[in-house]
């Protein structure tokens, strides 16, 4: 049987992609989205292997049902994608705390319940592969987008914590973590704060203009970056972090060159704050 795909945040960017590309490579996927009229056609093309689901992930009803039902058409999930989530663009003083509550409840406690849900089902065959979407801002941070890239580090920190305790069980982890892609989260998929302090204009606000005005010219490709992504799911060692795009690339090893010059720096005094080691 053909490994079961369940991929949350389908109607758009890197799901969509991703459930076209499964789909059309044979595999079985379970398709979400928050209105499953913007996911039809996928089941519309592929109605043997495709299984379209409603599912907010903030909504725990919604995970419980979704996931019952993917276990009731396939009899197991093999590959769980968390990919829904919203960006959010504000100067930290600047941004509202319902928006970014909002964004945290999708983008952090939506993907940690629907991993929740799933894995009963991967421990008790003892296989199974969990794709969290990240960010390069879930590595290094970006001025206007701050507590987008709290989220994405809470999903960095939890999933590395995940893979540390289901490794033994014969469960795989991998954190995915693009650049610019021409996905939809620089336009309708962000919201901007509506509170405006002109002495972040040249620090928040310039990069938050930035990332608008390259919306739909990135240089990432949506489908090559789904086909990745399934690549990682056929080896048998896949890597815990997946870079996907050449800006990620350069801004991880930016970030590393960055820590390493901190920690160097400062070893003595880092050292230092430890009680003084007894004499022999």
């Amino acid at each position: 049987m053909k490994k079961v795909w369940f991929i949350t945040g389908c109607s758009t960017g890197f799901g969509r992609s991703l459930a076209t590309e499964v789909l059309a490579q044979g595999y079985n996927a379970v398709v979400t989205a928050r209105n499953t009229a913007d996911i039809a056609d996928l089941v519309n093309a592929y109605p043997d292997t495709a299984l379209a689901l409603p599912l907010d992930v903030t909504v725990a009803a919604d995970i419980e049902k979704a996931v019952s039902a993917a276990i009731q058409r396939f009899g197991q999930i093999d590959v769980l994608v968390n990919n829904a989530g919203i960006g959010y663009f504000g100067a930290v003083e600047e941004s509202e705390e319902a928006e970014v509550r909002k964004m945290f409840e999708i983008n952090v406690f939506g993907l940690a319940k629907v991993t929740q849900q799933v894995l009963p089902y991967m421990r008790q065959r003892r296989s199974g592969h969990i794709l969290n979407i990240a960010s390069i801002g879930g590595l290094r941070s970006f001025p206007g987008v701050g507590f987008y890239n709290a989220t994405k580090y809470a999903v960095d920190g939890l999933s590395e914590a995940l893979y540390k305790e289901v490794s033994p069980l014969g469960i795989k982890v991998t954190i995915v973590a693009p650049s610019g892609f021409r996905t939809d989260w620089a336009g309708r998929s962000a919201k901007n704060t509506t509170i405006q302090i002109a002495d972040y204009a040249g620090t928040a606000r310039k990069n938050m203009d930035d990332i608008r005005g390259y919306s739909g010219k990135q240089p990432g490709d949506p489908v090559r970056a789904a086909k990745a992504m399934i690549q990682v799911t056929e080896v048998a060692h896949p890597p815990l972090r997946l870079l996907l795009g050449a800006a990620a690339l350069r801004g991880a090893r930016a970030k590393l060159a960055e820590l390493q010059q901190d920690f160097d720096t400062w070893a003595s005094v880092t050292e230092g704050a430890d009680f003084p080691k007894e004499e022999a």
